[in-house]
């Protein structure tokens, strides 16, 4: 019953971004008697291809390559023995690349659970005035991790199918003016294998996150993801052990760079881990200070810029 509502009220959120948006553009064109086929897509809807932890409807150029570095330190509730989590890291570092105006790609490596990810990012609506637009945009991203640890039990018969995780999303978000973006992002998280029977596969989860830009260069953010329960009971070992991921950040611009600082009870950056493994609590200090660090490099003369 709780996931029926929850994907009803997702149906209606989306048709209330759609149809604000539409009359929004009607209004814009009925205004405009000179406008063109020729289309303006909406620019800068949020700063970076990820929001704090998760994917925003941003991509890369193309003909560009992008270096991200992703960090977070230890839970503060370690207390002054861990420097309030500062003597604990864990570290994601990433490239993605541009290879058209709508499609993206990929890589990276965690130091957590020795975690490689790669992903595919494609933009179906952008949002904007003119043939060819839409009044929202929505990304499909498809992803994939592997948890290289070694196994627990060499032994056994042990399958690499075993270590994969999948991800699959779709992202819908909406510019409502310079200062204030919006992002749903309903999410489906596989996982081929789990320790009991008992045990959940499958997770359908909910993702809800914004943009409020402060000054020129500086914007706060904030991202949460709702597992949605697909039982009753919910009872499943991997499912009541853990936590909804909820993360507020700080996006600083400098040029050529973006620095996202932020507080996360998520410690792990790939989306099997924060959307479905959340293990602090932001109540009893299971949260932790991260940050971001982003940098384009132009690999193609034929480089545009992003819409």
């Amino acid at each position: 019953m709780k996931a029926k509502l929850l994907f009803s009220l997702l149906a209606i959120l989306c048709l209330i971004f759609d149809s604000k948006a539409q009359e929004d553009l009607e209004a814009l064109l009925d205004a405009n008697t000179t406008t063109t086929d020729e289309p303006s897509f909406t620019k800068a809807t949020f700063k970076s291809s990820r929001l704090i932890n998760g994917h925003s409807i941003e991509r890369i150029a193309p003909g560009a390559m992008e270096f991200r570095i992703h960090h977070r330190f230890g839970p503060i509730n370690g207390g002054a023995y861990n420097l309030w989590g500062l003597d604990q890291a864990s570290i994601r570092l990433g490239l993605d690349f541009g290879l058209t105006d709508r499609l993206m790609v990929g890589f990276g490596r965690s130091s957590f659970q020795k975690t490689f990810d790669g992903f595919v990012k494609y933009a179906i609506l952008r949002q904007g005035q003119g043939k060819g637009t839409s009044g929202i945009s929505m990304v499909y991203l498809g992803g994939m991790s592997i948890n290289s640890l070694r196994w627990t039990e060499p032994d056994r018969d042990n399958k690499f199918s075993q270590r994969l995780a999948y991800v699959h999303q779709l992202m819908i978000a909406r510019k409502f003016n310079s200062n204030l973006s919006l992002q749903l992002t309903p999410s489906i998280i596989h996982k081929n294998f789990v320790d009991t029977p008992e045990d959940f596969n499958l997770f359908p989860v909910i993702g809800v996150g914004g943009r409020h830009k402060i000054t020129k260069r500086v914007a706060l953010t904030a991202e949460y993801f709702y597992r949605v329960p697909i039982s009753d009971s919910d009872v499943a070992p991997n499912f009541q052990d853990f936590y909804n991921s909820f993360s507020l950040g700080v996006d600083i611009e400098t040029g050529g760079h973006v620095f996202q600082l932020h507080i996360t009870n998520s410690i792990q950056m790939v989306e099997k881990g924060f959307m479905t493994e959340t293990a602090g609590q932001w109540g009893d200090g299971g949260i932790q200070f991260g940050f971001n660090i982003q940098r384009v490099f132009i690999l193609s003369k034929n480089h545009q810029k992003s819409w």
